[in-house]
């Protein structure tokens, strides 16, 4: 067991756990600690026997497996195309996965994925999508989204604090040497190239969804080093530089420079960006963040989708399969015989439900790791203490383990008085399997007081403005690109249907992006509608 200072010098660095260690503030006096349902997750793993259901299965034409972003995705398109008799079944109580959002009194707040980059013409699916939300105030001739300005981020958009101090934007330019900016300015032009490149068939190298990019081995290759291995290739041994592309790779992959494929490092700031010196694309966020998306699928889903069942097997049968559920709250055992079903889960799930998957897909599943996470939602009556540049919507420690924090009224133009800062922690340092062991034996009082360490670090005062500390972990929470898994079979192979089931989520991809989900669960929709004899016109 670690002590105190132990566990905040693992967690945030020697520099938060001296600052925190100095003298033990009081905790907020209320807080939450809250999960995804692990206990039933452990439980199927585990193959516990659960009650025979005691009623016929219910017959529903397409039955999907999970209501994240990729399932209800799938139901979004299935709706497009007609089908109407779907069912989705969520383990938990509320859907939506890591983009799910909370509510308290009148602030909203995202519990992970808070934004999404303006999207590029040739994702048509993604801006119907947009369009549909009220989100696109109009299309250029080429198809090109205008997005209406009250969803893209509000100015100013991000600071960074070095040295006892705000600066704005991500790059800590404040005290950077000529040979920093030099290194800077080479990496930009680095990164241009790979814009501009289109290999033989016309594909950019790195395009969102991933599915649109070019799979040609000058790309590809980079799968099999390290980002830190690149850079070094490169000559970038600017600090300050690595640092950034570390807190990029942390912030997307949940992974450091020193564990992401390079491929994934060079997609993070190659494919959000239209041409060469072009900024990257606007970020279209709102207050709780892409809870709003999350809501919008799941509202046009009405009773079709039933949170707190746990599915506990997918057996193949002659007319399809038949899907057996734990009904959670009333304790019963309830089937669904589908014609065909969307496994929108994590992969990692598949070898747990699906008593006939090969082994040679069971042992593909194992290549799929994925990272833990905690994320704190803190309630304050009032502004903290700070110097040098005001509140962004994105606010970052340079040199802390975090990602920092961003803020749920800036949205809504609130800049003064209370607000909820919503703080991030990938858990990079330990593998994973500990990690998500460490994530667990912790209790509320250890999370508060490490996101509060960290958060004293630029806010001095912040303790005595808590009023509400919520915190939720993430055991499962993103696919991780680490070396040859994004150009590796398992991955490519996971996608592919297994008799009546086909394959979503954001995992297939490799990258834990919103795109990604929404792409795999539209793709699987589509396959879907064609095997049950719908005439289909891809909106991919």
């Amino acid at each position: 067991m670690l002590n105190r200072r132990e566990l905040l010098s693992v967690l945030l660095g020697s520099s938060a756990a001296t600052l925190a260690g100095c003298s033990r503030s009081t905790l907020p006096s209320t807080g939450n600690l809250f999960a995804p349902n692990h206990v039933i997750g452990h439980q199927i793993r585990d193959k516990r026997v659960w009650p025979a259901a005691n009623s016929a299965p219910k017959n529903v034409d397409v039955l999907i497996v999970g209501g994240g972003i990729a399932g209800l995705s799938a139901a979004w398109r299935l709706q497009k195309s007609g089908l109407e008799d779907f069912t989705v079944l969520e383990l938990d109580g509320a859907a939506g996965g890591t983009a799910r959002s909370g509510k308290r009194g009148t602030f909203a707040y995202p519990w992970g994925a808070h934004y999404l980059p303006t999207p590029m013409a040739e994702n048509q699916a993604i801006i119907e999508l947009l369009d549909e939300m009220g989100v696109v105030e109009s299309l250029l001739d080429d198809g090109t989204p205008i997005i209406a300005e009250q969803h893209l981020c509000r100015e100013p958009e991000e600071r960074v604090f070095v040295d006892g101090v705000w600066h704005e934007g991500l790059y800590p330019f404040a005290g950077a040497s000529d040979e920093d900016t030099s290194q800077l300015e080479k990496f930009t032009s680095e990164i241009d190239r790979w814009v501009q490149r289109r290999d033989d068939k016309g594909k950019r190298m790195f395009a969102i969804p991933a599915a649109g990019g070019s799979a040609d081995s000058q790309v590809m290759s980079l799968d099999q080093e390290t980002m830190a291995q690149w850079m070094d290739r490169q000559g970038f041994t600017s600090s300050r530089l690595r640092w950034l592309v570390d807190y990029s790779c942390r912030d997307d992959f949940g992974l450091s420079i020193n564990q992401t494929s390079a491929w994934a490092g060079l997609f993070y700031f190659a494919s959000r960006v239209r041409n060469p010196s072009d900024e990257s694309q606007g970020v279209i966020t709102w207050p709780e963040g892409n809870g709003r998306i999350v809501n919008h699928l799941a509202k046009s889903c009405g009773d079709r989708l039933l949170s707190n069942h746990a599915v506990t097997e997918i057996a193949s049968d002659p007319s399809g399969a038949v899907v057996t559920a734990l009904d959670i709250e009333t304790n019963r055992t309830v089937r669904f015989r589908a014609k065909r079903v969307v496994f929108a889960a994590p992969q990692f799930l598949a070898q747990h439900l699906i008593p006939d998957l090969t082994p040679e897909r069971i042992a593909g599943a194992k290549r799929f790791q994925y990272g833990s996470w905690v994320v704190a939602n803190v309630h304050l009556s009032d502004r903290p203490e700070e110097s040098g540049f005001q509140m962004c919507w994105d606010n970052v420690i340079f040199g802390s383990k975090s990602l920092g924090y961003v803020t749920s009224t800036h949205q809504t133009g609130i800049d003064h008085g209370p607000t909820v800062l919503t703080w991030y922690y990938p858990m990079v340092d330990i593998d994973p399997r500990l990690s998500r062991k460490e994530l667990l034996s912790l209790d509320w009082a250890d999370w508060a007081d490490v996101v509060l360490a960290d958060l004293e670090v630029p806010h001095r005062n912040i303790r005595s403005l808590v009023t509400q500390l919520d915190i939720m972990r993430w055991g499962h929470a993103m696919i991780q690109p680490q070396v040859g898994f994004v150009s590796s079979d398992a991955r490519q192979q996971a996608a592919t249907p297994h008799g009546p089931v086909h394959f979503a989520g954001t995992d297939l991809s490799g990258i834990a992006l919103m795109e990604e989900a929404f792409f795999h669960g539209v793709r699987s929709a589509e396959e879907v509608l064609s095997m049950i004899g719908k005439q289909v016109t891809s909106v991919l």
